[in-house]
């Protein structure tokens, strides 16, 4: 069920028959989904899980596997890095779109508590720390800074702490398989049955509009399950065309997109048919990696008037956020030959090289001596150790004065863009769906990347806030839902 099509609903009174009765139904089995159904099985509840793949693991097991955890984690505190649960929720608050105060405080204040309850799934994050600037850990280092925390102005508002936490899994994708894999081998030490190949199709509602069920498909059969709760965990909609073109049109087109076949949108759509509001749907996670080498950050991002428009040093989809921005989504990096080195993974295509500014400037289009006043600012301020219009920190900044100078392609359709979307159902702090008046739509809850929960901005986003946020209001909602299914036995 692609398109933007919501599925209708099924009344209650009208279904003859139920293939199963459960306490908590959860659809969908990533880190959300898998998070959800343990937390809910560890209660007592009877669970059931959907999943439409083969397997279990959607866009989760992409993942490089980053889960975006503070406070003084055991890890912050072997490698020498002191934290908060303030420090991390201040920076959290200034880095989000949209602020909301009760889920961050309580994801922050929790953060220790959920470190731990993902090591006693059966895994290590390994003691160690990875200085250098990065997209991800280059082997199996467990800590490093994933966000803007070292940038400014954030660097003013919160203490700097790498928040970065890896699973101990080399490599920049499927890290966050592991980490399924032990949610599924602990629901089938629970109990829990996952079932393969099958699809929720639609939602069962009481007369007074609770969710109370789901509608299912498999190949070759189909049928309606009764549940005391429903959690959707499905994904996001990056892969729905129609959706992208209608909520992020301006990464219709251009970008690669990171997701699965199943991140179609239809998870959010279920939400919407019972009157779920939306959040942040206009959102997106769109980047093209400047770094490494980060000798490049010495050098300036420009537009094609020749300005500077973000720190360099900013993590690299806040950079690219601000691409984002500029006339015709255009920009350059520009170093000059004595910090010149090409990209590890060249996501960024070096245009050339030329033996004046002046020449380059006229190459790239840029207005005559534009280029030149903000190179030659720049530099004069940089050989101070100074960044007065965008405060690059010191380690940054070196001037851009020893001839040639090349310019690499950052413009979108020119670079290697990526992205997801961040948008969906909203939620209450235990996952509840929320209608347009901000109630709880009663017996139903969303969790991961079809839910708006934290720093749900591109430009705030810091790696391993999805899997972080992901598997902890995922078990916010399975816990909530226990609660509820064994509250409504009581009665």
């Amino acid at each position: 069920m692609a398109g933007t099509e919501i599925p209708d609903t099924i009344a209650l009174d009208s279904v003859e028959s139920f293939s199963d009765e459960v306490d908590v139904l959860v659809i969908g089995c990533g880190v959300a989904g898998g998070s959800a159904a343990v937390e809910a099985a560890s209660a007592g509840a009877k669970v059931l899980v959907l999943e439409r793949a083969a397997a279990a693991g959607g866009t989760s097991c992409m993942a490089g596997g980053h889960f975006y955890l503070g406070g003084g984690t055991a890890v912050q505190q072997a490698t020498g890095h002191e934290d908060s649960a303030e420090e991390m929720e201040k920076y959290i608050t200034a880095v989000s779109r949209d602020p909301e105060p009760d889920k961050i405080h309580a994801y922050c204040v929790d953060s220790v508590d959920h470190f731990n309850w993902l090591e006693s799934l059966g895994f290590s994050f390994e003691r160690s720390f990875y200085p250098e600037k990065a997209v991800i850990q280059p082997q199996t280092q467990g800590l490093m800074f994933t966000g803007n925390e070292k940038v400014w102005p954030f660097k003013n508002m919160a203490t700097p702490a790498p928040r970065g936490h890896k699973v101990p899994v080399p490599g920049d994708t499927g890290g966050a398989s592991m980490v399924v894999e032990l949610l599924v081998k602990r629901l089938t030490e629970l109990g829990a049955e996952i079932r393969y190949e099958t699809g929720a199709r639609q939602l069962v509602v009481d007369g007074s509009g609770r969710v109370v069920g789901a509608a299912w498909r498999t190949p070759g059969e189909q049928g309606v399950i009764r549940a005391k709760s429903v959690v959707i965990a499905a994904g996001g909609f990056v892969m729905n065309e129609e959706m992208v073109a209608r909520h992020v049109p301006h990464v219709a087109e251009k970008p690669f997109t990171l997701g699965s076949t199943y991140d179609d949108g239809l998870g959010i759509r279920l939400g919407e048919s019972v009157g779920a509001a939306l959040k942040h749907m206009d959102q997106a996670f769109v980047t093209a990696p400047i770094y490494p080498p980060s000798i490049l950050l010495t050098g300036i991002v420009v537009n094609n008037n020749g300005d500077r428009f973000v720190a360099e040093d900013s993590y690299h989809s806040r950079t690219s956020g601000f691409v984002m921005d500029q006339p015709d989504s255009a920009a350059f990096l520009i170093v000059d030959e004595a910090h010149m080195e090409r990209p590890e993974v060249p996501l960024i295509n070096l245009i050339d090289g030329w033996e004046t500014v002046a020449e380059m400037e006229s190459a790239l289009g840029i207005p005559e001596g534009r280029l030149q006043k903000t190179l030659a600012d720049y530099n004069e301020n940089a050989a101070r150790g100074e960044d007065p219009d965008f405060h690059k920190s010191a380690e940054f900044l070196a001037p851009q004065d020893h001839g040639p100078w090349g310019a690499f392609d950052l413009s979108l359709g020119k670079a290697m863009y990526s992205c997801f979307t961040m948008g969906g159902m909203a939620t209450s702090v235990d996952a509840e769906v929320l209608d347009a008046d901000g109630a709880p739509i009663v017996g139903l809850y969303a969790a991961g990347a079809c839910a708006a929960n934290i720093a749900q901005d591109g430009k705030g986003y810091a790696s391993g806030t999805q899997l972080g946020e992901g598997s902890y209001f995922g078990r916010r909602a399975g816990r909530h839902a226990a609660q509820r299914s064994s509250e409504a036995a009581q009665a």
